[in-house]
């Protein structure tokens, strides 16, 4: 007669699609990773932690001094405004202008709006931007202001700045192409002014001049307004570049000419009444009674300062970002660390270590980069890509092992130790499949048990009394098996099917011993229990049990409306068959008897007594099987006699 399919087609479709939407449920915190990733890129908050980064090593950098730059600053502070007014007199500036140029300055840049004059003597000013070929005259894009009227376009400047919308000053705008001949930047208009330099403007048309240039997600940045040709600014130490006041200027003494000489300088105010004053890298982390800033000025001086570095074609000092390409490279690379980290380190103490590591090690090597070589890495989103990903293969692995845990506990239930329960759930990954055991051919040791007399018994008690007096006796036989590491496999009515070496096994022998140790135990617990029903008033309990050893096939057995862990084969037939074996030849209160497949298994030197029952046929098997009987332990055999 053909066996019925152990399942059917609705079940096993029922079973695929709950497998396909646990693997669903799993991977989900990947999703949600991606997600929160995809977020944060296109939030403000990403480049905020990126220029906040940027900002602290860059007040770590050494910077070099503006001292030897050939610059020079002449500065109207609050006292100048005190002692002369604000706005400056157009007569005044004439004066101060003229003293720099028969010092001997190179170019004179004024870095004070004057489109309208001050003062009664205002063609003085508009006369020397006229005609004198060493001044430059700012005007500025977003004002509108114009520059000093006059001017020719060969001498003109903007002297807008670009801001990151922190408000800092981070990058400098060094050319705007395509534009007409009056829109250069000041610094370079100063160089072609005061050096003829006009060899770097068309280089930087001409994309022959050295960037490194800022695009829209250079580094750090994720969205820039990319336009023009812009840099990363590269500061001098503050308060470092030579300066005078305009009323040293102006006094009666003068500066002396050898501070002026071949000097590029740059008129403007250093006043913070004025407002004029911006913050720079360096000013974010300064501590103080108010927030350092520096002057508007001095910015432009360290503009020109970074684009004389240029002169011999040569980028002395520089900021350099990496490009998007690579940094999508580093993005990828950290996410693939977050997967590695988070999946592939059991231990989730080891996995949050190594996570922190990588962490460090991210931003160490970030810093590192930009403080010695200058190369600018936004760190915020791999070092999130590794703990965000890391984090979901935790949560993934969390609800895994919940599934896997539920698994274990519905396909063995309460039936092992906890030390067993914890070796099942540490070697989960390579027990379980599609929430089964696997089918796997164990050797094994099973031990089999029955009461003597049940039915005598049953007949003098009520159901509740009975089934009382039953687990006094199951109390005993339980904690026996599994405080060795056994399994009891299934309740038999009034008895049990233990299995030592599945689904774990210690080795052969010593599981062969366990179940020993175990028969043992029931042996001397037994008679403890005997004594106490007996002054209690109750049944004596008998029990015979059998032992043996070989192979059985092992694994989950049954539909997906209910499966058990099942172990089948001879070996289990040949432990059953031992248990009630001849059962009239028993004279004492538990009767062990054992194969001699598991007695080879046993050191020669246990301490037991053992009686020879010599080769016995069994039911079920063609050739006899030798057969001993475990009297007890050596000294004890005769405290278990009935």
């Amino acid at each position: 007669m053909p066996q019925p399919l152990p399942d059917s087609w609705p079940a096993r479709l029922r079973r695929r699609a709950g497998h396909v939407l646990l693997s669903l449920r799993a991977f989900s915190p990947y999703a949600a990773a991606a997600l929160l990733l995809l977020a944060l890129g296109r939030s403000p908050i990403n480049e905020t932690l990126n220029l906040l980064f940027y900002d602290l090593v860059i007040g770590m950098r050494a910077s070099p001094s503006g001292a030897d730059s050939g610059i020079l600053v002449v500065a109207i502070d609050e006292e100048d405004i005190r002692r002369y007014g604000w706005p400056i007199d157009d007569a005044l500036l004439c004066r101060g202008i003229d003293r720099l140029l028969s010092g001997g300055a190179t170019a004179v840049g004024l870095d004070i709006y004057r489109d309208k004059g001050v003062g009664p003597d205002q063609e003085c000013l508009r006369q020397r931007f006229r005609d004198e070929p060493r001044l430059v005259s700012i005007f500025n894009v977003a004002g509108p202001i114009g520059p000093v009227p006059g001017t020719p376009p060969g001498r003109q400047a903007f002297n807008d700045l670009v801001l990151d919308p922190d408000g800092v000053v981070r990058r400098d705008l060094v050319h705007v192409g395509g534009q007409d001949e009056a829109t250069v930047a000041l610094p370079l208009r100063l160089m072609e002014v005061g050096l003829g330099a006009h060899w770097l403007r068309r280089a930087v048309e001409g994309g022959t001049a050295p960037g490194p240039w800022l695009t829209s997600r250079s580094s750090g940045y994720d969205q820039l307004d990319d336009g023009g040709y812009q840099q990363m600014l590269v500061f001098r130490q503050l308060g470092s570049f030579p300066q005078v006041h305009l009323r040293d200027l102006l006094s009666a003494d003068g500066v002396a000419p050898e501070r002026i000489r071949q000097r590029l300088v740059l008129i403007g105010s250093t006043a913070p009444s004025l407002r004029d004053v911006f913050s720079v890298p360096h000013t974010r982390f300064a501590r103080g009674a108010s927030q350092l800033l520096i002057p508007g000025v001095e910015v432009h001086a360290h503009r020109l300062a970074s684009l004389l570095d240029r002169r011999d074609g040569i980028v002395i000092h520089r900021i350099g970002p990496i490009p998007v390409a690579a940094r999508r490279g580093l993005e990828a690379l950290a996410l693939l660390l977050g997967v590695a980290t988070g999946e592939g380190i059991r231990s989730l103490r080891r996995s949050v270590l190594a996570v922190v590591l990588l962490v460090l090690l991210l931003i160490g090597s970030a810093l590192m980069l930009l403080l010695v070589a200058g190369i600018w890495i936004g760190p915020s989103m791999p070092v999130a890509g590794l703990a965000i990903v890391s984090a979901a293969g935790w949560v993934r692995r969390g609800a895994t092992s919940q599934l896997q845990r539920m698994q274990i506990e519905r396909l063995l239930g309460q039936t092992t130790s906890p030390a067993v329960a914890q070796q099942l759930w540490l070697q989960r990954e390579d027990l379980l499949r599609d929430g089964r055991f696997e089918g796997r051919q164990l050797s094994v040791t099973v031990l089999m048990t029955d009461m003597v007399g049940f039915t005598s018994v049953s007949e003098r008690l009520a159901p509740g009394d009975l089934l009382d007096w039953l687990n006094k006796g199951m109390a005993s036989l339980v904690p026996a098996i599994t405080q060795r590491k056994g399994m009891v496999n299934k309740f038999t009515g009034d008895g049990v099917l233990a299995v030592f070496g599945a689904p774990l096994s210690l080795g052969e022998q010593a599981d062969a011993l366990a179940a020993i140790e175990a028969a043992l135990t029931i042996q001397d617990d037994f008679a403890a229990l005997n004594a106490r029903l007996e002054a209690a008033g109750e049944p004596a309990m008998r029990i015979r049990v059998g032992v043996h050893s070989g192979p059985v096939l092992a694994g989950s057995m049954g539909s997906s409306e209910r499966l058990e862990y099942a172990v089948i084969g001879d070996t289990v037939n040949c432990a059953s068959r031992l248990e009630s074996l001849d059962k009239d030849r028993h004279d004492n209160i538990c009767r062990v008897l054992v194969s001699s497949s598991t007695r080879a298994l046993l050191p020669d030197d246990l301490p037991v007594a053992w009686n020879s029952w010599g080769p016995m046929a069994v039911k079920g098997r063609s050739e006899p099987l030798e057969i001993w009987e475990l009297r007890g332990r050596l000294g004890q055999a005769e405290t278990t006699t009935a």
